[in-house]
């Protein structure tokens, strides 16, 4: 007996990618356009533990990972909806288990430097706890080279010079 698989239309999107590429931006979007639920795994983390900073310098980065996998395996078990993940979530072999059983990946890419525009300009850059010290824009290139091999497992979906609505078009061209 074969398992079966949630129609297309009841599928997840999930995306993925570093911080700053829209994955949040796009989602939203993509949720409209797919008259479907928008969930972001950040703001899900935020409003049940509190600030992702707090976390980091409370808990540390271990405690955040396995809250991340608690909302994969959550969100993993339902459908229909376009999923937000934080920017090292689907790098996370579990993860992706969960979420890739009832959801279509896409990782969303942008050049280093406008990655770098893009966060230190949404009022988030110095709180976001991975980009702490004295360069981020080395921290940036550091961090795209360590996940690429990640990242590269997903469909890629560039968003630089694109408007969201453009992005998200082409994200729904391919369900």
């Amino acid at each position: 007996m074969a398992t079966s698989q949630p129609t297309p239309a009841a599928r997840n999107v999930v995306l993925t990618g570093f911080m700053g590429t829209g994955k949040t931006t796009v989602g939203r979007l993509l949720a409209t356009t797919l008259d479907a639920e928008f969930v972001d795994t950040d703001d899900i983390i935020v409003e049940r533990h509190g600030p992702i900073a707090e976390i980091f310098s409370d808990q540390g980065e271990g405690a955040f990972r396995s809250m991340e996998r608690d909302v994969a395996a959550e969100l993993g078990a339902q459908t229909g909806l376009v999923i937000s993940t934080g920017g090292r979530m689907m790098l996370d072999a579990t993860c992706v288990e969960m979420l890739e059983s009832t959801g279509r990946v896409f990782c969303l890419a942008a050049d280093p430097q406008e990655i770098l525009r893009r966060v230190m300009g949404d009022g988030e850059g110095p709180a976001r706890p991975l980009l702490a010290g004295p360069d981020p824009a080395e921290r940036v290139l550091s961090l795209l080279r360590e996940r690429a091999e990640g990242y590269g497992r997903f469909e890629q979906i560039a968003t630089d010079d694109r408007p969201p609505a453009d992005v998200c078009e082409d994200i729904a061209s391919r369900l």
